[in-house]
């Protein structure tokens, strides 16, 4: 580093008693680049740029044929929306119900097992009315049957409710004729099997499980709820649940023939 002092500074430092230690003045003098090196070089002036100039784009033949744009505070008609169709609840089907029939007419009665109260009126919708207990469907129903020893009872009836097929006239009044079926039969138990069935027995539009799990009454006989075999039939592992229900019901019988 070079402090550049002259004599005068140098005499001044020396009688302070501050030695500098540096080259002599000689040789800063030759150490000292001329004034024209030192200077800084003058910076080249950069040429002036002119300003940019505006440029004007000429609009493309498909841009300058489309018509301008309508102002803001004007707002396009457009046709009202379509209204929604309205959602109406899933309706009972048109349903015929066909008179009952004993299913095991000749069972002695004599070697009818006790508990199975005087007699059973089942209600149901997947059966062929011409042979109930045909089919895949009827045969499930038979083994249900014959499981609980209902076979075995002459007093066993089916009271088959068919979709009404087009041009067929449905069944004006079904809880009414079913009321007056039971009135006629005195049945110990109505097992309601399925849940078209059970509303148009009942009259009722829960869901089928609820149904299935509350007693109910038609015209003043008690009454379960249970699947239908054409169901069973589909979902195999509902039949722990349909047995289920069926001993409930037996059980119900029981108590009430223990009772009276």
């Amino acid at each position: 580093m070079s402090l550049h002092l002259d004599a005068r500074q140098r005499a001044m430092l020396q009688e302070m008693g501050v030695t500098v230690w540096g080259p002599s003045p000689a040789q800063e003098a030759i150490a000292q680049p001329p004034a024209t090196a030192s200077a800084a070089p003058a910076a080249v002036a950069a040429p002036a740029m002119a300003p940019p100039r505006a440029q004007t784009q000429t609009p493309s033949p498909a841009l300058a044929e489309r018509p301008p744009a309508p102002p803001a505070h004007t707002t396009s008609r457009s046709a009202p929306p379509a209204p929604a169709p309205a959602t109406t609840g899933t309706a009972t089907p048109a349903l015929r119900l066909h008179p009952a029939q004993a299913l095991y007419p000749t069972a002695d009665p004599a070697h009818t097992p006790a508990g199975l109260g005087r007699g059973w009126l089942i209600v149901a919708e997947s059966m062929t009315p011409a042979e109930p207990l045909g089919g895949d469907a009827g045969r499930l129903l038979d083994n249900m049957l014959r499981a609980m020893q209902l076979h075995r009872h002459p007093r066993v009836f089916l009271a088959v409710l068919e979709r009404s097929a087009p041009g067929t006239e449905a069944s004006a009044d079904i809880p009414a004729t079913l009321a007056d079926t039971v009135a006629h039969l005195q049945p110990a138990m109505v097992l309601v099997l399925g849940h078209v069935a059970a509303r148009a027995a009942l009259g009722r539009t829960e869901p089928l499980g609820r149904l299935r799990a509350g007693p109910h009454v038609l015209a003043g006989c008690p009454a379960v709820v249970t699947y239908d075999p054409a169901f069973l039939l589909r979902s195999q592992d509902n039949k722990a649940a349909a047995w289920a229900d069926l001993c409930r019901a037996l059980a119900m019988v029981r108590s009430a023939e223990a009772e009276g």
